[in-house]
């Protein structure tokens, strides 16, 4: 395959090779990614576990001393260069954290065992990296990506580039991040690695659950060539009675229906039980799978998949009991009747068996039993939004804010100062950019782009209201200076 370029001048590759991109994933569509050197028998497997680290720093303008002028660095850079300040201490030891799957996995596979894991990095993390001079860990990171004797235990999933949360950001937007990722990973470890990432992550489990926004959702994620998507088990219902799935540790179909009636669906895994990082640092999915047996489903006898994500940096669990109990657990499942399986694996594994996407069983974001009991689809958007006040005004409970690990923080309530800021950059970026059809390869596009999708990470809002809003604010300003000073 051809090289592809990490940085196009100073700025990461994000956009202008979308054929290339396109024609990749394409010429992949069918073409399995672990099942002829997988070495699992999964004939014999009473269940199994997947495990994945989720990885992101965000991006700050703090390289310098006034807010307005500061160079936009990594946060873990920031930590770096200020040790003294709260936990910024644990800086290297975070930098270890992004770096040493890179060391386990070969270790592992060397020992003849069959290491799994799944690896979600954000955009700004990858290039906060590559800025600061942690060429080592990406180094790491590449070889046990594109190393024939390790990759098949390293499944990296996609995520949106600058970590932004699906329900809240405009839908075009998220697209842009969706595509942008897959150039900033390319760039990195090559094509090839690229058409072997199947799954995908969103930013903080959040799942929109407005029909309008989950359909445009699912649709990004199918038109970008994902075959499957990470949900949490609270941010889905059964469309019959609006309960949660019975049988989370199977996989099943995200349907999504918009106002119009168009329907569009994806292969959900749930991960299940919360987001404390006790669970994957003391690999609790291993020792509930061992508890499991075989299920049926379509008349067939499969193993379930206890499916779990968490941090991979943050807080004492991950730094210091994850990396032994990890390398315990491999030793111990390896060849056992209950392995570690990454996701796409294991569902190449399954429908080698015959099983079918139409087999699954199906769900939908949650709440929307309550608009389907009150509006037809295809009634229009005019009509889906009226029903929804009503709703709102019946059970104060109703949102369509979506659903993510964190229910008890809201992305949209009590951030009217920055989200302000960020829908008018995401404004100005669509009136006076996309509208225009600039060629995406100009670099202008990709440095108003980069401002645009750093303003909108998740970290602005999820820290509460001081410094890390008006950090959000600021990179807001710049990127509709960028576009008003460049178009």
């Amino acid at each position: 395959m051809q090289t592809f370029p990490e940085y196009i001048k100073d700025i990461p590759n994000i956009a202008g090779q979308e054929d290339i991109i396109e024609k990749t994933l394409a010429d992949a569509q069918g073409k399995p990614v672990f099942l002829h050197d997988s070495g699992i028998d999964f004939s014999r497997v009473k269940s199994a576990c997947a495990v994945a680290l989720h990885m992101h720093q965000p991006l700050i303008p703090a390289g310098g001393h006034d807010l307005r002028t500061a160079e936009i660095i990594s946060n873990l850079q920031y930590m770096m260069n200020n040790p003294g300040i709260g936990d910024n201490h644990n800086a290297s030891v975070f930098e270890w954290c992004y770096k040493r799957m890179g060391e386990f996995i070969p270790q592992l596979m060397g020992e003849g065992k069959q290491p799994r894991i799944m690896l979600e990095y954000s955009g700004t993390l990858l290039h906060g990296l590559r800025k600061m001079g942690a060429n080592n860990v990406l180094d790491a990171l590449k070889t046990i990506t594109t190393d024939h004797n390790c990759r098949r235990g390293v499944e990296w999933l996609g995520c949106p580039w600058g970590h932004a949360v699906a329900p809240s950001t405009p839908v075009q937007d998220f697209r842009l991040h969706v595509k942008a990722w897959q150039h900033h990973f390319a760039g990195l470890f090559g094509l090839e690695a690229l058409s072997r990432v199947r799954g995908f992550s969103p930013s903080e489990m959040a799942l929109p659950n407005h029909p309008d926004i989950a359909y445009a959702f699912v649709k990004t994620l199918k038109d970008c060539g994902y075959q499957w998507v990470l949900v949490q088990e609270h941010s889905i219902e059964n469309p019959e009675n609006g309960w949660s799935p019975e049988r989370k540790h199977l996989p099943h179909r995200l349907v999504c229906t918009n106002s119009e009636g168009e329907t569009t669906e994806i292969i959900a895994v749930i991960k299940t039980q919360g987001s404390d990082t006790k669970l994957v640092a003391q690999m609790q999915p291993y020792f509930e799978a061992k508890s499991l047996s075989r299920w049926d489903l379509a008349g067939q006898s499969v193993p379930p998949l206890v499916t779990q994500i968490a941090d991979g940096e943050n807080g004492g669990v991950m730094m210091n009991e994850f990396p032994p109990k990890f390398i315990e657990v491999v030793r111990e499942a390896a060849h056992s009747e209950t392995p570690l399986m990454n996701v796409t694996e294991y569902l190449e594994y399954l429908f080698n068996m015959g099983i079918t996407e139409q087999d699954l069983p199906v769900a939908q974001p949650v709440k929307q039993k309550q608009i389907w009991d009150h509006f037809k689809p295809g009634e229009g958007s005019e009509k889906l939004n009226k029903v929804i006040e009503e709703i709102k005004q019946s059970d104060h409970q109703f949102h369509m804010d979506g659903g993510s690990w964190t229910n008890d923080i809201s992305w949209v309530q009590g951030y009217d100062n920055v989200l302000g800021p960020m829908e008018k950059a995401s404004s100005l970026f669509n009136e006076k950019v996309l509208s225009q059809n600039m060629p995406t390869d100009e670099y202008r596009y990709l440095n108003a782009l980069f401002h645009l999708m750093s303003s909108q990470t998740s970290c602005y809002r999820y820290w509460g209201q001081g410094l890390w809003t008006d950090y959000g604010r600021e990179i807001c300003r710049r990127a509709q200076d960028v576009v008003h000073y460049d178009y």
